[in-house]
């Protein structure tokens, strides 16, 4: 950051008082700017054996295979966040289950928070972010052309939690190889 939102004064990066790390000061009005990582919500959006994913339309990742999802909003709960990225990518509601992971992505400063979503209508179609919404039963994963590496993880966690009918909060860290 060059200048200060605030004031518009140049910022200086420096640790503040009290403070453990470097920051984006500013010397003319004080305020201290903090980067925080950004919050990715989605959905699992489930029904019967089947999951529910999306061909991206955008990218990162055009033409990959994903879980619907994308940046939590100001203003919005996690589970609203989830379910309005699901119905963007999806066009079809869902009816909001528990939070089922969080990834911990730290190289890129990102959490994901997923939560489980009943498909509760077969009125899914593309969107303006998706070129194609398909339902996949485990063994119909298109596994080599999926998107990002929380998708994998979630898809297996996901269909082994399915097979026993219990759904454990599962908290990861995905480590990037540098």
């Amino acid at each position: 950051m060059k200048y200060c939102s605030v004031c518009g004064s140049l910022t200086v990066r420096k640790i503040p008082k009290g403070d453990n790390r470097e920051r984006d000061c500013c010397e003319n009005c004080g305020t201290i700017h903090y980067t925080n990582p950004k919050i990715i919500v989605g959905t699992i959006p489930y029904k019967d054996s089947s999951v529910l994913l999306c061909k991206r339309g955008i990218e990162p990742r055009y033409g990959k295979w994903t879980l619907p999802g994308g940046f939590l909003e100001n203003g919005e709960t996690v589970s609203q966040g989830a379910f309005r990225e699901t119905f963007e990518e999806t066009n079809t509601e869902v009816e909001m289950g528990e939070l089922y992971a969080i990834y911990n992505v730290p190289q890129i400063n990102q959490v994901y928070m997923l939560h489980l979503a009943r498909v509760i209508s077969d009125d899914f179609s593309p969107t303006s972010e998706s070129l194609e919404v398909e339902f996949f039963k485990e063994d119909e994963i298109p596994w080599d052309e999926l998107a990002f590496p929380f998708v994998p993880m979630t898809l297996k966690n996901f269909f082994s939690d399915h097979r026993v009918g219990e759904y454990p909060l599962t908290t990861q860290t995905i480590e990037r190889k540098k």
